[in-house]
């Protein structure tokens, strides 16, 4: 068996090799009829950019790192040009030809553009055999990841769960491996946000099936959702194998996979091929930060009877359906059993729950973290909506496309993805959820202090293992609880119920119940500092 694991161990390491390498492999370039033709569908009125173009990639094959550095100075180019001129007209103070010049200005980051441009200019390799290079990169991953897990059917051997090892080996306790994997998903996510142009190959393995599903040519988003829900199947047939023996885990896997793989991918692709809004149904707001954006807006308002639906169901479901679901059920309905984040993080961050900082100072940045981030988005959101049905660029001071660009980057994508979870192998699977997600902070404030959901301790049967503190991924010392037979109702509790199920003793269990009681504080008595008998009958 362990001969089977090193095979696919092998297999996997030569399919994500293939996969990193593809980023190199291939030429850019474009015929001069092919550019025209490009510089007409965007309808770019600078003849400097149609010069610059023509001069850096016209008849050339390049490597995508060469292609990028002129698109953008192209780029660079010819806004540089039109600046001179606004600048000169501004002190000639002629306001005609100063406004003329900004319509032959290119807006858009500028990795951005060039990744557009090389979209169309790809050729050799990759662009060529797709299914090929998919079953190189993705079929091989797949295969030999599946080779590593299965025989743990049997190697695990007796039911339970088991954490054999943990802390001895390199990937699961912070050693060199789970350092490189580390660098591999933050330089992942860093292209992926930041320098989408490199990685314009990646979306030319998956043209095929972005096409069979939404009619278009794959994105970068595209790939990062195929990815991100191949990632989950694969880790999550991990999970079903690691907790084959406890339902509560077996059916909590497969409700996240389910949303993850219909209602955040499947739908939304769809939809966009009938020319509908791509919408994530499950995805409410503050996590879905960009709902209230006035192009958002904008977009489901002339969408007809879709979009107005849409725009109803996420206020809705914000309002109305989160907080009674939270007041029923805790947070776990969302965190444990709904969201996308959630399921990455109970999937492939599964190996690396124990990094969870249980210490004060940690718990005390959290909380402070956590909803200065859900702060932060409701200011953000409310001054898009005033801009937005004022007309105005700003509110208070704050200008709107400042507030939201500062959020996308620092929280949408630095936060979320990058830290987020690239950062899983030394800090743990839910550094997001835990210190970041807004969501997470407003579910957290209804199950707190409106919520039938508790999970209830027997301190008589504790024996201070520690298992259920070691393996809370929220940070929580489960175990001081559950020594003093305390309720456990903190706010960031997520319900993954991890600490109930490698608990030996059954002293936990998730339970919703009336809300009398749940919240049920130990006195510590000392000496004669108490009166026991006036104690008693006060209860």
């Amino acid at each position: 068996m362990k001969t089977i694991k090193y095979t696919g161990l092998a297999i996997f390491l030569i399919g994500l090799t293939i996969f990193t390498a593809s980023i190199f492999l291939g030429s850019f370039g474009m015929s001069q009829k092919e550019l025209d033709t490009y510089i007409s569908e965007k309808n770019y009125k600078s003849e400097i950019i149609k010069q610059e173009l023509s001069s850096a990639i016209v008849d050339k094959e390049l490597n995508i790192f060469e292609f990028s550095s002129v698109v953008r100075d192209a780029f660079k180019t010819s806004n540089n040009y039109y600046d001179k001129l606004i600048a000169k007209y501004n002190a000639e103070k002629n306001w005609k030809k100063k406004g003329e010049q900004y319509k032959y200005k290119i807006f858009g980051k500028p990795h951005t553009l060039s990744y557009e441009i090389a979209k169309k200019s790809g050729k050799g390799i990759i662009k060529e055999n797709s299914g090929l290079l998919w079953f190189l990169t993705f079929g091989l991953g797949i295969i030999g990841a599946l080779l590593f897990i299965l025989p743990n059917l049997i190697l695990l051997g007796k039911p339970g769960i088991k954490n054999d090892h943990i802390y001895q080996n390199s990937a699961t306790n912070r050693g060199l491996i789970a350092w490189l994997v580390l660098v591999y998903l933050v330089v992942f996510y860093l292209l992926l946000y930041f320098m989408p142009d490199y990685v314009v190959n990646w979306t030319y393995i998956l043209d095929p099936i972005s096409k069979a599903l939404n009619g278009g040519n794959a994105s970068q988003w595209f790939v990062y959702g195929f990815l991100y829900c191949t990632i989950m199947i694969v880790m999550g047939v991990r999970m079903y194998i690691k907790y084959r023996h406890n339902k509560y885990q077996i059916v909590r896997t497969t409700s996240v996979l389910f949303f993850q793989i219909v209602f955040a991918f499947l739908i939304p692709e769809i939809m966009t091929s009938l020319n509908m809004p791509g919408y994530d149904f499950k995805n409410a707001f503050p996590l879905d930060y960009d709902f209230f954006f006035e192009w958002n807006l904008k977009s489901l308002t002339e969408s007809g009877a879709i979009g107005i639906f849409i725009l109803v169901w996420g206020t809705l479901l914000t309002l109305v359906i989160v907080p009674i679901m939270v007041y029923f059920f805790g947070k776990r309905w969302y965190c444990s059993w709904v969201c996308g984040c959630g399921g990455l993080a109970e999937t492939l961050g599964d190996p690396y729950r124990q990094h969870s900082n249980k210490s004060l100072n940690a718990w005390k940045l959290e909380r402070w973290l956590i909803h200065a981030v859900l702060v932060f988005s409701l200011v953000m959101t409310i001054v898009t909506l005033y801009c937005y049905f004022s007309g105005a660029s700003s509110f208070i001071g704050i200008k709107s496309q400042w507030i939201k660009d500062t959020y996308s980057f620092l929280i949408g994508a630095w936060f979320a993805g990058v830290i987020g979870t690239g950062f899983y192998p030394i800090f743990g699977n839910r550094v997001w959820c835990r210190f970041g997600c807004p969501l997470a902070a407003y579910l957290g404030l209804v199950q707190r202090f409106k919520s039938r959901f508790r999970i209830t301790t027997n301190g008589g049967q504790c024996i201070s293992c520690g298992n259920c503190s070691t393996y809370c991924e929220q940070g929580i010392d489960v175990r001081a609880y559950a020594q003093k037979g305390e309720n456990i109702v903190r706010s960031s509790c997520v319900g993954c119920g991890i600490c109930s199920a490698v608990c030996p003793r059954g002293v936990l269990k998730l339970e919703n119940g009336p809300e009398a009681g749940r919240i049920n504080p130990t006195e510590i008595l000392l000496g004669n500092d108490v009166d026991l008998m006036q104690l008693v009958n006060k209860k």
